[in-house]
């Protein structure tokens, strides 16, 4: 890794997802949990024990996040977004927002004061009309419509102080940045902040204590970190071309994640990628995650 931190990959989970997304750190149980999209299931690693622990979803889930004092998660399934027990499978459905015809929820996060913005996506990435939208899901229920005119919505996260919002447009090779009011989720100042190299996709992201802005890229096998004005500082390679999504965690938060997926690869670049679906842990050689918030409903 050039001119940032050194990053030494010490655990590859073997579950050769199809499409592995949406990785987040459970601080509480010291856990790190993942999405197949295309498997419908959800994944908990625990870290200490390496158990792995499967769950099945009713539906295709595009993003979740952790809710306090709870073992439910809030999801955004593909076709609405409710309240998910994983050990039961049961959903208590919050909200089905009017969708366009072809897209699901896809990538989405909890910002800074715990409220959740799922975003969707056209399903037929490169003709669709770019009719996706992202939402702010507020802690009554409150759903709020962001943007619009989006073909795959992905990356989202917030600087460390919540005041600034990025957000990836996957097809356009474009990552955006907003301005976010902290107290209501009013977004403004729309910027372009990276784009990306041809062929390659800005995939998930996720922000560091210092401000700086990690992003999995698809087809580029690496996690790319730019600085808060998108000076790009530095890269992780990855063993897989579909790198995914990317998060912080560990005891001392000094830990990185990274999903990939295999959908959509040819019998000849699977025989290539022979890691392609699996979870990466590295080990850093600084502690540079934050705690990510909770949903906390009212």
């Amino acid at each position: 890794m050039s001119n940032l931190l050194d990053a030494k990959l010490i655990d590859t989970v073997p579950v050769a997802n199809i499409l592995g997304e949406g990785v987040l750190w459970d601080e509480i149980n010291q856990s790190v949990w993942w999405l197949d999209i295309e498997g419908c299931q959800i994944f908990q690693y625990h870290l200490a024990t390496k158990q792995l622990e499967t769950y099945s979803t009713p539906e295709r889930v595009g993003c979740f996040g952790f809710i306090e004092n709870s073992d439910k998660l809030i999801v955004a399934f593909e076709s609405g977004i409710g309240y998910f027990s994983p050990e039961s499978g049961e959903i208590d459905w919050l909200a089905k927002p009017e969708q366009a015809q072809g897209s699901r929820f896809n990538d989405g996060r909890l910002d800074r004061l715990g409220r959740f913005w799922p975003g969707t996506m056209m399903e037929a990435e490169q003709d669709a009309e770019p009719l996706a939208k992202l939402y702010q899901v507020n802690a009554n229920g409150e759903v709020i419509e962001r943007l619009d005119g989006i073909r795959v919505c992905n990356g989202l996260c917030w600087s460390p102080d919540g005041l600034v919002m990025y957000h990836a447009d996957s097809p356009t090779r474009t990552i955006w940045r907003y301005d976010s009011n902290p107290e209501t989720g009013e977004l403004s100042n729309k910027q372009v902040f990276v784009q990306t190299p041809e062929n390659i996709f800005p995939d998930g992201s996720t922000v560091d204590k210092h401000g700086n802005m990690w992003n999995a890229q698809w087809d580029g096998a690496r996690v790319t970190c730019y600085s808060p004005n998108g000076q790009q500082l530095g890269k992780i390679d990855v063993p897989a071309g579909r790198s995914s999504c990317v998060a912080f965690g560990g005891e001392n938060l000094d830990l990185m994640f990274v999903t990939s997926a295999k959908i959509g690869l040819t019998e000849q670049q699977l025989q290539e990628q022979p890691h392609a679906g699996h979870l990466f842990i590295y080990q850093l050689d600084q502690s540079i995650g934050l705690v990510e918030p909770r949903f906390k409903p009212e």
